[in-house]
């Protein structure tokens, strides 16, 4: 029987050096791969997995640069949500504020920047042209009546508040003005079972950081929770 040949030296060694080598590669590899996962949470809310304030400040910028005249921001308040804490517990509470997060991301789409501002209140920036927008805001406010099912199978009904301002309407395309346009067309349909469309005026109303002055906590209004 003829014998194996050798493998030279040289390339065994060559072979081991380049294995060894990349140990600890493979090492800071897995690690970079951690601590993107790690950056990538601190940029999401836990609960929603929607955007924090920060993380969605920047897309909703990038968006309103994009899309001119056709973008549009959606604020977006749940209807009730401390009674629903008070007569059904916080996990109730909090299977409404994931449900919201998962409709909101559904209504709109992948493109869109979808943030969780605090508590029970969000925000949507999209492209949305003048003549798909009152179809699409009528669309989202019958998607976020929906009622929740809770984990013990119970159905908890809901509704929220929506106010928009649209580029085109108010005039700006500023991030801050449409913000605080949107919010106060929201206040002006609270509890309505309708959105509101913003109109010039309500970029006028007085605010703090982008909300309505006066509004909840807007004194302290910093970081998404």
């Amino acid at each position: 029987m003829s014998p194996l040949p050798r493998v030279p030296a040289r390339i065994g060694q060559r072979t081991l050096l380049l294995t060894t080598a990349a140990v600890p590669l493979t090492g800071w590899a897995l690690h970079a791969v951690a601590l993107h996962k790690q950056l990538a949470a601190t940029k999401r809310d836990p609960l929603t997995g929607l955007l924090r304030r920060d993380a969605y400040t920047a897309r909703a910028r990038s968006l309103v640069a994009r899309h001119g005249d056709d973008v549009a921001v959606v604020m977006v308040d749940a209807d009730h949500f401390k009674r629903i804490n008070d007569e059904f517990g916080h996990a109730a509470g909090d299977a409404v504020l994931a449900a919201f997060g998962a409709r909101l991301t559904t209504w709109a789409g992948p493109r869109a920047a979808v943030g969780r501002l605090g508590g029970d209140e969000f925000a949507v920036v999209l492209g949305l042209p003048a003549d798909r927008r009152e179809r699409r805001l009528e669309q989202l406010v019958r998607l976020l009546r929906k009622p929740v099912v809770l984990d013990d199978g119970r159905m908890l009904d809901v509704a929220a508040s929506v106010g928009a301002a649209a580029a085109d309407v108010i005039g700006a395309r500023d991030l801050p003005k449409l913000q605080r346009a949107a919010d106060a067309a929201l206040y002006d349909g609270k509890h309505t079972g309708r959105a509101v469309l913003a109109a010039a005026a309500h970029t006028t109303v007085p605010s703090i950081n982008g909300r309505r002055a006066g509004r909840q906590g807007t004194a302290t209004w910093g970081r998404a929770a």
